[in-house]
């Protein structure tokens, strides 16, 4: 496989990731009330396929999509990782999550038991939400 040089790089202008979900209210719900993503926009019966998008750190999105194929989380290495700046921050969100009853589980790779704490969305995909100033992340 060739590398690409400069002057063949597309340029990006913005990336969103997209997750199928089992029930759309229930997980924006999670992302938006209790994670604390902004909304910012979505669709309606676009070919079968009712989503929400939310404005991710850096930019980019996440979509969110309830529509004929479901949710099927791959791996426990499947994650979204979200940083916030300190312990803190780390703990407030992590008792909020904990109280409306989100799980926390252990990650299998040691590196985000110590900087951060990880959770199940209501589909099972973990999210992470780490402290981005750890002199472990390198």
């Amino acid at each position: 496989m060739a590398e690409l040089t400069a002057g063949d790089r597309p340029s990006w202008t913005g990336a969103r990731l997209a997750r199928p979900t089992s029930d759309l209210a229930l997980s924006v719900r999670f992302y938006r009330d209790l994670v604390g993503l902004p909304s910012v926009g979505g669709f309606e019966n676009h070919d079968g396929y009712d989503g929400v998008f939310f404005r991710l750190p850096g930019g980019t999105e996440l979509e969110l999509t309830a529509g004929p194929t479901g949710p099927a989380p791959s791996t426990e290495e499947d994650l979204l990782v979200l940083y916030v700046g300190t312990y803190q921050e780390l703990e407030s969100a992590g008792t909020r999550l904990r109280a409306a009853g989100v799980a926390m589980v252990a990650s299998p790779n040691p590196y985000w038991n110590r900087t951060g704490q990880t959770y199940l969305d209501p589909d099972g995909y973990r999210l992470v939400v780490a402290v981005a100033d750890d002199p472990a992340r390198g």
